[in-house]
């Protein structure tokens, strides 16, 4: 074969896969909401890649699109919501670490306490409704004790220990009621619909995402072996999307700032197929998720 047969047959080949690459993205030209824990703020970023909208919040762990675009957050030690226009229209202070925030069906609001170890739920003037502690008062958390928390539809808790690399669901009096040891130290967990956990591991063990059973089985999992170029530093915030892949957010801290995208969409099949890495505008994402068309958040059998 000719040296140009042989070009055009590549050039063939390279065509092909732009085409396939170009229709599997889910979050092509997709906007979406991210809390940067380095570098101190909250933002819109467009189809296009530009921040659109941006408002300061120091060590954001956690993030939710609202109605309307109103952003809820933790901002290291409170969690407020901040609407389109800048209007601060719900916010919470504490002394305490606070990496978890979570809107409920009913208005109130989860913040999850990190250094006192407490998971409160708040009305929407901030009253607290429920306070469950998990630690003794006298025995705080320290600031690995645990990073993101939900509320299930069954009325428990699920809670990430980070520091002690275990995944814990609790009643609402705070018996344990599961748990799950995990290979590096969890950053966020959700149910999902199958009954299932997924959970997202940092760099304290293994980082990656895995889907366990209630019986504690291993389902699913993605991890630097599955991947070329080892692109996954330390998973915290997650979303799993109307098509089935997951989108997750890979914090750049301890050392890594600069050296992998921020964010990554991985199929099923743990394929990556759409990346975002501005290393001038983002240090450390921690957390995401996307918008649908309009300003409401997309669905997806979990949310994040």
């Amino acid at each position: 074969m000719s040296r140009i047969k042989r070009f055009l047959g590549l050039c063939g080949l390279l065509a092909a896969f732009s085409a396939v690459a170009d229709d599997t993205p889910f979050m092509k030209g997709k906007r979406f909401a991210v809390g940067d824990y380095s570098g101190g703020k909250v933002c819109i970023v467009e189809a296009d890649g530009k921040v659109s909208w941006e408002q300061s919040a120091p060590s954001c762990n956690d993030l939710w699109i609202l109605p309307g675009a109103s952003i809820l957050f933790s901002n290291g030690h409170g969690v407020k919501e901040v609407a389109k226009d800048g209007t601060v229209k719900f916010e919470y202070k504490s002394e305490a670490e606070i990496y978890a925030v979570q809107r409920l069906p009913d208005g109130s609001t989860l913040v999850g306490e990190c250094t006192t170890g407490r998971l409160l739920i708040l009305a929407p003037d901030g009253k607290v409704l429920k306070s469950l502690a998990l630690l003794p008062a006298d025995k705080p958390g320290d600031h690995a004790y645990y990073r993101n928390a939900r509320l299930l539809k069954n009325g428990n808790f699920l809670v990430a220990h980070y520091g002690g690399k275990k995944v814990t669901e609790y009643a609402p009096d705070g018996k344990v009621v599961w748990t799950f040891d995990t290979p590096g130290g969890p950053h966020s967990v959700t149910r999902l619909a199958n009954g299932n956990t997924l959970i997202a591991c940092g760099d304290n063990g293994t980082p990656c995402l895995i889907e366990v059973t209630p019986d504690g089985k291993t389902v699913w999992e993605v991890s630097n072996k599955d991947l070329p170029d080892q692109p996954l530093k330390f998973l915290t915030g997650f979303q799993k999307l109307p098509n089935g892949n997951v989108l997750i957010s890979n914090w750049l801290g301890h050392g890594n700032f600069g050296k992998a995208p921020h964010l990554l969409e991985i199929t099923p099949e743990k394929k990556v197929v759409w990346t975002f890495a501005d290393h001038q505008t983002f240090k450390t994402i921690a957390t995401v998720q996307v918008f649908a068309d309009g300003d409401t958040a997309v669905s997806g059998e979990g949310t994040h």
